[in-house]
């Protein structure tokens, strides 16, 4: 039986899922008029600024301050997050879209290897759930023929990426209320996104320049600050405050699921036999991880291991 705390980490978690998912909408829209690296820094800074402000008065009801450690873990994680997503924009120019997506959810299978590393061993629960969650996601994944590019080897690094930052999540979320520490993430992210604006997009070409490209953009930046950023990942944090890392992660691969579903609700997109099956195996891999427990396992902890957190 699930419990009422499970449960409702679990919707936060389908939650977050949903808004990454839908959030592909906006960013694809957006794409049409300036580049990536613009478009995760404007949607960063939207955040940070919105959270940082928040943060600052939840520290100061909790009778708290900013510390080296929300600092220090900001930063950490802000960093992680600026390099994963950098990584994966990088990646795609030179690989297709179908391999990208594919190789981007191999951090399914990674979290569980990495949350070990730090000493939280995966339940059987969380393997099988892994193994189901990862099945869905090859039904979902289309062509992945071709050989190999350099953009799949940066693509890669970046699921690892995604791999250390949920499972750092899942270390660094219980130890206070998370609001300050992700408004620092979204802050660092936002930097580190202008940075490889300014390396890699100011002065090129494409769908528009960037100074008149914003303005038609502007809307689906700000769903993607608002609901994909500050909402999404303010339910991983509260969620991973007492979701074991591994079970957290095959509910975040649900991702592709709400994602194909959108496209099938908003844009007539179809879904085959193989993405409404994969879609099933997320969802049952999910189930699987909550409900098979050791009988002698304690309730989820608050430490975020049992083991996980991708953000």
């Amino acid at each position: 039986m699930i419990g009422r705390q499970a449960l409702r980490a679990d919707l936060m978690l389908l939650g977050a899922a949903a808004m990454w998912g839908t959030g592909f909408i906006a960013q694809s829209s957006a794409m049409d008029h300036i580049g990536p690296y613009l478009f995760n820094s404007l949607r960063y800074l939207i955040a940070g600024v919105l959270l940082l402000p928040v943060g600052h008065l939840v520290l100061r009801r909790l009778g708290e301050r900013w510390d080296r450690r929300v600092l220090r873990d900001g930063v950490l994680l802000g960093g992680v997050l600026g390099a994963a997503s950098a990584l994966q924009q990088v990646g795609m120019v030179t690989t297709t879209a179908s391999r990208a997506g594919f190789i981007t959810g191999l951090y399914v299978l990674m979290v569980p290897g990495v949350a070990w590393w730090f000493g939280h061993r995966p339940t059987r629960g969380n393997v099988i759930g892994v193994a189901l969650a990862f099945g869905g996601m090859v039904l979902f994944a289309s062509d992945l023929s071709g050989r190999p590019a350099v953009g799949d080897l940066l693509v890669l690094a970046s699921a690892a990426a995604w791999a250390l930052h949920v499972v750092l999540i899942g270390l660094m979320a219980p130890r206070r209320d998370p609001t300050a520490l992700v408004g620092v993430q979204f802050a660092v992210a936002a930097g580190v996104s202008l940075v490889m604006f300014g390396l890699f997009e100011i002065g090129g070409s494409g769908a528009g320049s960037w100074h008149t490209g914003v303005k038609p953009a502007f809307t689906a930046i700000l769903y993607a600050g608002l609901f994909s950023t500050v909402a999404a990942y303010m339910l991983q944090f509260t969620a991973q405050r007492s979701a074991p890392a591994s079970h957290a992660t095959i509910l975040m691969s649900t991702e592709a699921l709400f994602a194909a579903a959108a496209g099938w609700l908003l844009l007539s997109e179809r879904l085959g036999t193989a993405e409404w099956i994969g879609g099933g195996l997320m969802l049952s891999g999910a189930l699987v991880s909550q409900l098979m427990k050791p009988a002698t396992a304690p309730a989820i902890s608050g430490t975020g291991a049992d083991p996980t957190p991708p953000p």
